[in-house]
C-alpha cells in the first residue's frame, strides 16, 4: 500500500505521515528532507540555491547528511524551497523517491508532489493544509521552543514566500491531486487530524485492486 501525503510547509503533513506509517506498519520518507539536504549542501559548498548549476551539483550529497540536525533549521527549509524550483534538481532526486514508494509492501511519503508526480498510482492520497496564519503560529511557537529568536511576522512572511515558490514553480508545483482527500487542520488538534487521516486510508483499503 502506497500512501501519499502532500501539503504546504508547516501544515502538519509530516506528523500525519509518521502517524500513518506507524499505524499501518509502513516505512516513511520525508521527501522534503532530500531537498533540504540539497539546499544545505549548496550552502556548505558556498553556492547559491537560486543558481541551477550550484543546486544540481549539491544533489550529490553524502547519505550521512540526512542525519544532520541542521536540516531541520528554518533557514534550511528556505534554502530547500529555493533549490527545489530547478527542474534539474527535481529530476536528480526523482528516482530515489520513486524507488522508495515502490518498494515491496509499500510506503508512506510526504512532500509536495507525491500524489501528482512521484506516486500518482498511490492507493491513498491526502492533501494536508491549514491557513498561513495558523501555520505561522505553530511554526513560530516551535521555533521559540527551540530558543530561536524570531518574530511571528517574520515567520508568516517566510510561509507566504515559500508557498509562492512552491505553487508557482514550473517543475512539479505544489497542488492537490484530483483524487486526494483535502484535510484542512486549521482548527483541528493533531490527534483529530491523525484520526481523520487513518479513517480515510482505512476506507481506501477495500477498494484496492
Amino acid at each position: 500500500m502506497i500512501i501519499a501525503v502532500d501539503g504546504p510547509t508547516a501544515s502538519g503533513k509530516g506528523t500525519i505521515a509518521r502517524a500513518l506509517a506507524a499505524h499501518f506498519g509502513l516505512p516513511v520518507l520525508d521527501t522534503g528532507l532530500l531537498y533540504r539536504a540539497v539546499g544545505y549542501q549548496t550552502q556548505l559548498g558556498h553556492g547559491d540555491p537560486d543558481n541551477a548549476t550550484d543546486a544540481l551539483a549539491a544533489c550529490d550529497f553524502p547519505d550521512s547528511l540526512l542525519d544532520d540536525p541542521a536540516l531541520r533549521y528554518e533557514s534550511t527549509g528556505s534554502l530547500a524551497s529555493r533549490a527545489s524550483i530547478h527542474p534539474a534538481v527535481r529530476k536528480a532526486l526523482f528516482q530515489r523517491q520513486v524507488d522508495f514508494a515502490n518498494q515491496p509492501g509499500g510506503a508512506v511519503l510526504d512532500g509536495r508532489d507525491i500524489g501528482t508526480v512521484i506516486a500518482p498510482h498511490a492507493d491513498a492520497k491526502l492533501f494536508v493544509t491549514a491557513s498561513p496564519e495558523e501555520r505561522a503560529r505553530r511554526r513560530h511557537a516551535e521555533m521559540l521552543g527551540r530558543g530561536v529568536d524570531v518574530t511571528y511576522d517574520a515567520v508568516l512572511a517566510d510561509i507566504h514566500a515559500r508557498d509562492a515558490r512552491d505553487t508557482g514553480r514550473t517543475a512539479a508545483p505544489l497542488m492537490r491531486a484530483d483524487d486526494a482527500l483535502l484535510l484542512d487542520n486549521t482548527a483541528l488538534a493533531p490527534d483529530a487530524a491523525i484520526t481523520a487521516a487513518i479513517a480515510f486510508v482505512e476506507g481506501k483499503i477495500p477498494k484496492r485492486g
